[in-house]
């Protein structure tokens, strides 16, 4: 009877976060800066004795000060022992990995599966648990079940999905201050639980939506969807830019007034990367094609190519920009991780950019941040500065494929004197301020502005 007293208002509830990558850590890391006490859990002893030591495997502005906060506090801990985690919380979010399957744009699950069956054997008291890795519509229901069956008998045990909305950069404002809170497939109970858990939110304002469970699974990927179709239909428009002498910057601005449209995800470039965005369009088409909703398949598929189709793009203005062949030509790579604030380089469009050019025969010279590093592991083959006056240093083009605040802010004519004569830059994010590249004796060329 105690067990179920806990978990029914006499305190606040105890919370365990299985899976302690980029959304498990931070939500952990959260969770206890809001004042509960936190059990993370993970497979790795390596992650968890860094955690444990106040110490982030990986760049997230703001985490490292929370996490240490946390640990010294005393309400957060980690451990590899899941059946502690289960014998200690009453709330257990799960945010393991649902990478794409190999050979297939299909999420694999195992992670997921394993994570709730093992939970659902070790419990000991009355228990919510609460999924939020990015899943396929209908996990959620098998995962129900499952969890029904592996369970002791004489428990109230009960799973609940709360999708994550976090962006890379910005994910400890997003866990602490989240524009949304989604749970679905909650009763009562467990949706007083979670009330609790986000109750500093919802006091702040922030909406407390309640769905079913298929609908708090789709939420998450339809908006990496809509955000994604946002990319790729400003991209698309700045070809009709270039071919027609347009400026795609004044003309996203102009339909950014538009409250229906809104500015966010029109930036002209690149295109998107990441470990999210693609991932969860093609997990989504694979969904909807196993459901037989072509029409969605048909559609994600053309805001995919349109994507990837940035990549060639960018390759082969480098290419003409050294007269028709790069090889053992210098190129300059300003950026490797697919965004700014983050040293993520998962599908980074800059290291899949840096990349073909090296396989054309390319010098090819990538600076960083943040993302030097991570993208040595991947990429070995490439050459890596340790500034920016380093990679532009000789080099015949300069590609600016990252849009850290570092290289907006460089100064273009310090930059010129490095550089070979008659110095390009191709800016692959329109991030840079043009005229004063133009001023400084570069030849500038955006994407969609007719230079």
């Amino acid at each position: 009877m105690a067990a179920t007293a806990r978990a029914s208002g006499d305190r606040r509830p105890r919370l365990s976060v299985v899976g302690t990558g980029y959304l498990g850590a931070t939500h952990a890391a959260a969770m206890a800066e809001l004042g509960f006490e936190v059990v993370g859990v993970d497979v790795d002893p390596a992650k968890v004795a860094a955690l444990s030591a106040g110490k982030v495997p990986f760049y997230e502005p703001g985490l490292p000060e929370l996490l240490l906060r946390g640990v010294e506090s005393g309400r957060l801990r980690f451990t590899t022992d899941l059946a502690e985690a289960a014998a200690f919380a009453d709330v257990h979010f799960v945010c393991v990995g649902t990478p794409q399957r190999p050979g297939s744009n299909g999420a694999d699950l195992r992670y997921v599966e394993a994570a709730f069956e093992g939970l659902a054997r070790h419990l000991t008291h009355d228990a919510l648990l609460v999924g939020k890795s990015t899943v396929p519509v209908g996990t959620a229901a098998r995962m129900a079940q499952r969890v029904s069956e592996t369970a002791p008998a004489g428990l109230r045990v009960e799973l609940a999905w709360n999708p994550e909305f976090l962006r890379e950069g910005k994910a400890v404002e997003d866990t602490l201050r989240p524009d949304r809170v989604v749970v679905g497939g909650t009763s009562a109970w467990g949706e007083d639980l979670l009330r609790q858990v986000y109750a500093s939110s919802v006091e702040a304002g922030t909406p407390f939506i309640t769905t079913d469970l298929p609908t708090a699974e789709l939420v998450k990927v339809s908006a990496n969807a809509f955000l994604a179709t946002k990319i790729s239909f400003i991209n698309a428009i700045a070809q009709v830019c270039d071919k027609a002498g347009a400026d795609v910057t004044q003309l996203a601005d102009a339909l950014g007034h538009d409250v229906r449209i809104g500015r966010g995800f029109l930036n002209a470039g690149l295109g998107f990367g990441g470990g999210c965005l693609p991932k969860d369009i093609r997990a989504l088409m694979h969904r909807a094609g196993e459901l037989g909703a072509d029409s969605l398949v048909a559609f994600m598929q053309d805001v995919d190519e349109i994507n990837m189709r940035q990549r060639q793009r960018v390759i082969d203005m480098a290419v003409q920009t050294c007269g028709g062949s790069v090889l053992n030509r210098r190129v300059g790579v300003l950026g490797a991780a697919f965004k700014p604030d983050t040293d993520d380089v998962r599908d980074s469009p800059a290291l899949n950019v840096a990349a073909g050019l090296h396989l054309r025969g390319a010098q090819v010279l990538v600076y960083d941040p943040e993302a030097g590093e991570t993208s040595r592991r991947i990429f070995p083959s490439l050459g890596y500065a340790t500034s920016t006056e380093e990679a532009v240093a000789d080099a015949d083009v300069v590609l600016v494929l990252t849009e850290w605040p570092h290289f907006r802010g460089a100064d273009p004519v310090a930059l010129a004197g490095l550089a070979a004569a008659r110095p390009t830059v191709i800016d692959a994010r329109n991030c840079l301020p043009a005229q004063a590249w133009r001023d400084a004796g570069w030849t500038y060329r955006g994407l969609g502005t007719s230079s």
